[in-house]
C-alpha cells in the first residue's frame, strides 16, 4: 500500500541523524518484515557468485543489464552543507522529533500498522522565535533615524514647546504614534522629541509648562537643551473694526479687531527662567537665550524685583550657553556676571549679535577684559558679509576709545581656553599681543583658531583707502599682514593645529576669489606668498600647501584694462591664491 508522512516542519538531531531517518522511512522496515532471512541470503550468494564470474572472465560479457522498470530501494542520503555557506559552525538542533504543524488534508489513518512505530510528540507549548524587542538597541536606533532623518543631537532640529504642549517636530503626530509599537520604542521617540524644547519667555508659559511637566514627571530627564526666547513686542487689540477700514483686520474669538504692538508687558526675567529650568530639568546641559532684535528693543530684565543682593539660582548641569541678540540681554560687564553667575559649570559661550554696533564692541571689550574659565569662546559681532566703502561710523567711536584686537588678545590666551571663534573686525594686532601673552608656550592649551574677517582695523590717511573687497588692495595688504602674523603665532602656539582665516564677501563677483588661509592636519591652502612659505618653513617645517598656483585661472584683459574672467572658472574653493594677481583686479571685474 503506497505511504505518505505528514507535511510538517522537523527538527532532528545531528547525533541521531540515521536513527531518525531510518524510523523515519517506512519503506525499509516494510521491506525487512516481508522477505524472509534465509531468501535474502540466498540471493546474495547467487548475486556475489556471478559477479565473481564475469569478472573473472574479460571476455565474457557478463550478465545484462537490468530492465529500466525495474525498481530498487535507495536509502536516503541527506544533501551535505555546501563548501561556500557563511556559517561554518553545525546549526542546534532540537534533540527531540516534533510535528510543528499537521494540516488537516495531509492527515492519515492512525490504524495503519506503518505509523504505529513513529515516535509522536507533543507540539511545544510555546513557539519559538524572535521578536521586535529582542532586536540589540543599536538597530532600534538606526530605524529610528531613518524614520526621523536625522540623529538627534542637543544642537539639532527641534520640536518646539510653547504654553506647556510639546510643538512642533514636522512630524511629530505620526513620531509619536510608532511610541505605542512597544515600551523600548517609547521611551527611544520621547527622548528623541523633547530632547530639545523651545518655550516662550512669558510668565503665563513658564506656569502652564510647570504644570504639563509636573504632570508627565517621566519626561523631564529626557530635556537636555532648554531655549527660552524673550518676545519684544506683543499685538494690542483695539475696538471693533469697521467694514470701511483699509487694512486687513485681525480675526480673535470677539470678533474683527485692529490691532497695534507695544512693548511686552507679561515677559518673565531671567531670574524666574532659571529658578524653572533648576526644578523642571535636571539633566539639561545647554541653555539658549534668545533676546530677540528690534529697533530700540527692551532690555530683558534680569531681576524678579529690584533689590540689592540677590542672587541668581544655580543650574549646576549647564556646559553650554549661546546667546542670541546679545544685545538685549547683555549690555554691560555687570550683565554677563550675572548670568555667568547661575552657571557655575559653564564650558562653552556662543555669542551673536543681530546688528552691528559700537556699543557691542564696548560691551564685549569689558566683558573679554575679565578672566574667564571656559574651553571654547564663539563670538559674531557683525555677520553680515558685505564688503565696505569705508570703515563705518560706529567703528571710529571704538577706535577712538579702545583697540578691540587687544581685548580679544586676552580672552584668547585664557590657560583654560581651547577653541575661539570670531567675526567680526580684526587685524595683526590679535595675533602679536596673543603672543606677548604666552609666558610658557607649554602650557597654551589653544588648539584651534577661526577669524572670519569683516574688515582689518588699521591706520588711513584717506577715508576710501579703508574698505574691503577683493579689489581694494589696502584690504588685501591688511589681510596678508594678518595671515603672516598668524603664521608667526604658530611657533609660540604649539598646540594650534587647525588656523582658518577667511573673508567672506556676498556681493563678489568671483566668491571663489575671496581671500582665505587654511591649515589643518599639517596641510595649506588659499592665499600665499613668498612671505607666507619662508614664515610657515620656518615655524611649522611639516606644513606643506596642498597647490601652488601662479594664477588664478582664465584671467584677460580687455582694452579698457579691466580683467575678465571665463564662465568655465571653477565654482569651488580655490587651493590657490596668490596675493600679487589681485592687483589685477583693482581696475575691476567683467565676467565673460
Amino acid at each position: 500500500m503506497p505511504m505518505s508522512l505528514p507535511s510538517g516542519p522537523m527538527f532532528l538531531d545531528d547525533e541521531q541523524h540515521g536513527d531518525s531517518l531510518a524510523t523515519m522511512d517506512p519503506r525499509v522496515q516494510r521491506v525487512e518484515r516481508d522477505q524472509p532471512m534465509d531468501e535474502d541470503e540466498g540471493k546474495a550468494t547467487v548475486e556475489l557468485a556471478s559477479i565473481m564470474t564475469a569478472a573473472s572472465n574479460p571476455v565474457s560479457p557478463g550478465p545484462s543489464s537490468p530492465p529500466l522498470d525495474q525498481s530498487r530501494i535507495q536509502d536516503f542520503v541527506p544533501p551535505t552543507r555546501p563548501s561556500s555557506t557563511p556559517f561554518p559552525q553545525p546549526e542546534p538542533r532540537n534533540t527531540d522529533l516534533r510535528f510543528l504543524s499537521r494540516p488537516q488534508d495531509t492527515m492519515m489513518d492512525l490504524d495503519e500498522p506503518e505509523l504505529t512505530d513513529l515516535p509522536l510528540v507533543a507540539p511545544p507549548s510555546k513557539s519559538i522565535g524572535m521578536g521586535l524587542n529582542d532586536l540589540p538597541a543599536e538597530i532600534h536606533e538606526c530605524i529610528l533615524d531613518h524614520l526621523f532623518g536625522f540623529r538627534v543631537s542637543p544642537k539639532s532640529k527641534s520640536s518646539i514647546m510653547r504654553w506647556g504642549t510639546a510643538l512642533r517636530h514636522p512630524r511629530r503626530k505620526e513620531l509619536s504614534e510608532l511610541s505605542l509599537v512597544s515600551r523600548a520604542w517609547r521611551i527611544l521617540i520621547q527622548e528623541r522629541l523633547y530632547r530639545h524644547i523651545k518655550l516662550k519667555a512669558t510668565v503665563e508659559s513658564l506656569r502652564d509648562s510647570f504644570a504639563y511637566f509636573s504632570d508627565h514627571p517621566h519626561l523631564r530627564p529626557y530635556i537636555k537643551h532648554i531655549e527660552i526666547w524673550f518676545p519684544v513686542f506683543q499685538p494690542k487689540y483695539g475696538p471693533l473694526a469697521l467694514s470701511t477700514t483699509n487694512t486687513l483686520p485681525t480675526v480673535t474669538a470677539d470678533g474683527l479687531t485692529n490691532a497695534s504692538y507695544i512693548l511686552p508687558s507679561d515677559n518673565c526675567s531671567l531670574e524666574e527662567a532659571f529658578y524653572f529650568v533648576a526644578e523642571c530639568f535636571p539633566e539639561v546641559c545647554v541653555m539658549t537665550l534668545e533676546g530677540g532684535e528690534r529697533k530700540k528693543a527692551p532690555k530683558v530684565r534680569h531681576w524678579i524685583c529690584a533689590a540689592d543682593h540677590r542672587v541668581m539660582p544655580k543650574i549646576e548641569t549647564i556646559r553650554t550657553l549661546i546667546c542670541k541678540g546679545q544685545w538685549n540681554l547683555i549690555r554691560s560687564e555687570s550683565d554677563f556676571e550675572t548670568i555667568t553667575s547661575a552657571l557655575p559649570n559653564l564650558q562653552e559661550w556662543h555669542g551673536s549679535y543681530s546688528k552691528p554696533k559700537s556699543k557691542s564692541y564696548l560691551t564685549m571689550a569689558d566683558v573679554l577684559a575679565k578672566p574667564m574659565r571656559l574651553t571654547t569662546l564663539n563670538l559674531c559681532i557683525e555677520g553680515d558679509y558685505r564688503r565696505e566703502l569705508s570703515f563705518p561710523t560706529y567703528f571710529l567711536k571704538v577706535s577712538n576709545k579702545v583697540h578691540f584686537c587687544s581685548k580679544l588678545a586676552f580672552a584668547a590666551a585664557s590657560p583654560s581656553l581651547e577653541h575661539i571663534s570670531y567675526t567680526g573686525r580684526v587685524c595683526k594686532q590679535f595675533f602679536t599681543d596673543l603672543m606677548a601673552r604666552q609666558k610658557d608656550p607649554r602650557n597654551a592649551r589653544l588648539k584651534s583658531i577661526d577669524l572670519t574677517v569683516k574688515n582689518c582695523c588699521r591706520q588711513v590717511t584717506h577715508w576710501n583707502e579703508s574698505g574691503s573687497g577683493i579689489t581694494d588692495m589696502n584690504f588685501i595688504s591688511a589681510f596678508e599682514a594678518l595671515v603672516l602674523a598668524g603664521i608667526r603665532a604658530l611657533g609660540k602656539l604649539k598646540a594650534v593645529e587647525y588656523l582658518r582665516i577667511r573673508y567672506v564677501d556676498l556681493d563678489s563677483p568671483v566668491p571663489p576669489l575671496n581671500p582665505y588661509f587654511l591649515m589643518r592636519d599639517g596641510w595649506c591652502s588659499g592665499v600665499w606668498s613668498d612671505s607666507i612659505i619662508a614664515e610657515l618653513n620656518r615655524v611649522r617645517p611639516t606644513a606643506r600647501f596642498e597647490e601652488l598656483s601662479e594664477s588664478f585661472g582664465a584671467l584677460g584683459v580687455t582694452k579698457d584694462g579691466r580683467v575678465t574672467i571665463s564662465p568655465d572658472f571653477p565654482k569651488s574653493r580655490a587651493l590657490s591664491l596668490k596675493l600679487s594677481n589681485y592687483a589685477l583686479l583693482q581696475s575691476g571685474i567683467t565676467l565673460s
